[in-house]
């Protein structure tokens, strides 16, 4: 299997399933409302936050991508929009749900030889660097979305 392939293959049951942790985004906000989604405990970001900061670095590598520049700022990651109901809630996840099928597609569609390569400008690294972080970063907050929803059932 070629390895943008694999990649892709990652990308796609980090968020949907059947990966080798057994946990993905969907099965962890599978019966979530957006009450929930959006409740903070104690000096913890909120599920919906941690989405919206997950997903971010997705979004704008996926836009990188597509139009060959970065516009990604660390200080914005956090700047989900408020969530005052159910739809908004489907909205944030439709979006997610989207934009990781795009972004797999797109790093499916990239020859093998290009992941060594410098992504945009030298200081972001090699195509695979971003691509094995975005997946590093997604996984490190799923872990924290499984305990927060755990927390949440407990109280």
């Amino acid at each position: 299997m070629a390895l943008s392939k694999e990649i892709a293959r990652q990308v796609r049951e980090m968020h949907f399933g059947s990966n080798w942790t057994g946990s993905s985004l969907k099965d962890q906000l599978k019966d979530l409302d957006w009450k929930e989604a959006t409740t903070s405990l104690d000096s913890l970001n909120s599920i919906a936050e941690l989405i919206f900061h997950s997903n971010y670095y997705l979004d704008k590598t996926l836009y990188a991508l597509q139009h060959g520049k970065l516009e990604a700022h660390d200080k914005f990651s956090f700047d989900l929009p408020l969530i005052n109901s159910e739809k908004e809630w489907q909205d944030l996840l439709s979006k997610v749900w989207s934009e990781a099928k795009e972004f797999a597609a797109q790093i499916e569609s990239i020859p093998d030889e290009k992941l060594w390569d410098i992504m945009i400008e030298e200081k972001y690294g090699t195509y695979y660097r971003n691509f094995l972080g975005i997946i590093e970063h997604f996984h490190y907050h799923l872990g924290q979305i499984a305990i927060i929803r755990k927390l949440l059932k407990n109280k």
